[in-house]
């Protein structure tokens, strides 16, 4: 862990900006993610800018006042653009210095606090973009409570393949159809079949669920033809995020087989607007584990590094809010919590099973972890697994409840890390509002 961390993980650094020192704030100096953002209502470009505080700090604006030379400069630069994928293109060791340079310059008593001050905006200001374009989204499977749970409902014989705890799961998603928080669509449609119906209909999905998931976002790729080694994933993981991927499981259930996920997953997925660096997350990774009953991973998927620092323990908040809440005031129910230390897979396996045909992997390249379900009922990461398919509606505390998601129904949701003596951090917020179906 010593070799991951450094003077920006310092849980005694303060900033000049006191929102930034606040109790249990998402975004302290410890943190400084990274988004693309403009002011509400206004005909600026989209550009950079890392969140300090209730505050963005606009890249931009740093870039263009010339305070940095050499690295940094030309970091900024590259942040100034409409997306983050150039700068992403960079080295670990380009994004740590861009990062080292915001944390001392933010820091209490810097030099530098009158200038900066002119480079803030608040974040009650601005919409954001997606943070960089995503050229190819791979979903993983990486819960095995959630792929045992969800695999007795389509299968009930054989709820979990064999090949699940040899092989990391994933299928190639739609990354046109992502849009960042306040992401608003219309409820899909498509073919379902009822199981008493001699043929399948056309209509209105019924069974609309969300997916708890954390998103991973690519830095630096490789060449086609060539693996990335898992000791070396770090180099190519620039951060992470909240990830909601949107299933309509009635869909789901009908065309599945042979071949996977197609329509049911295709029409929406919703990304919280920050990308928090890998390296910010250095003080939350763990060391992971398999079962010792179940078969251990091959060689190109088992280092000693995998085993000491592979799992990273963000907790994973999710919120319903109904149009009867949203209209009363009151805040959004509860559904669910868990952490991403659950995950049977590490984000380095993700990473060297992806590559190691060769496919090569771009900067922007984006990875869903798989709906992330804990060990226990109540950390279910989807209405699917809480509500037994539908059959338990989920009281809601205010005389509504809910089987699966209705039109008019937000998801929000949240997470952060925290442990003993390190500073907490936070990844923000993800919404995403259901509309009927056109």
């Amino acid at each position: 862990m010593s070799n991951l961390l450094n003077e920006t993980h310092n849980p005694a650094l303060t900033s000049w900006l006191a929102s930034a020192n606040v109790q249990n704030a998402d975004f302290p100096i410890q943190n400084l993610p990274f988004s693309i953002f403009k002011r509400r209502n206004s005909d600026e470009q989209f550009r950079g800018g890392v969140a300090i505080g209730d505050q963005v700090i606009d890249l931009t604006a740093v870039s263009k006042m010339r305070m940095f030379d050499g690295v940094v400069a030309d970091a900024l630069l590259l942040c100034s653009q409409t997306s983050l994928n150039e700068f992403m293109a960079q080295t670990s060791a380009v994004w740590s210095a861009l990062r080292a340079m915001l944390s001392k310059a933010l820091s209490a008593g810097s030099e530098l606090e009158s200038e900066l001050r002119h480079c803030l905006v608040p974040q009650s200001d601005v919409v954001y973009d997606l943070p960089c374009r995503i050229g190819d989204y791979t979903d993983f499977y990486t819960s095995i409570h959630h792929a045992t749970t969800v695999g007795k409902f389509f299968r009930p014989d054989n709820p979990l393949l064999p090949n699940y705890k040899w092989v990391p799961i994933g299928y190639h998603g739609r990354s046109s159809s992502i849009g960042v928080s306040g992401q608003e669509f219309r409820r899909p449609k498509g073919q379902t079949k009822a199981p008493d119906a001699d043929a399948p209909s056309v209509g209105p999905c019924k069974r609309l669920d969300y997916e708890m998931e954390v998103g991973i976002y690519i830095g630096g790729g490789n060449e086609m033809g060539d693996s990335i080694d898992l000791d070396n994933t770090d180099e190519h993981i620039f951060g992470m995020c909240l990830f909601n991927d949107w299933s309509a499981r009635d869909i789901q259930g009908w065309e599945y087989q042979p071949l996977g996920p197609f329509l049911a997953k295709n029409f929406a997925s919703t990304v919280s607007p920050w990308i928090v660096t890998n390296e910010a997350l250095a003080p939350f990774r763990m060391s992971w584990s398999r079962d010792a009953r179940d078969p251990q991973p091959l060689e190109y998927l088992s280092s000693e590094r995998n085993s000491e620092l592979g799992a990273y323990d963000v907790q994973l908040e999710v919120f319903l809010e109904t149009p009867k809440m949203r209209d009363a005031g009151q805040p959004a129910a509860k559904l669910t919590n868990s952490s991403f230390r659950h995950s049977y897979w590490t984000t380095a396996q993700m990473v060297a099973h992806h590559t190691v045909n060769g496919c090569n992997l771009v900067a922007g390249d984006f990875f869903g972890s798989g709906t992330q379900s804990g060990p226990n009922a109540e950390e279910a990461g989807s209405l699917l697994e809480l509500t037994g398919a539908g059959k338990n509606k989920l009281d809601l505390g205010n005389g509504e409840s809910r089987g699966f998601v209705e039109d008019g129904d937000a998801i929000v949701m949240r997470g952060f890390c925290e442990k003993d003596g390190v500073k907490r951090i936070g990844f923000g917020e993800c919404y995403s509002l259901v509309l009927p179906t056109k």
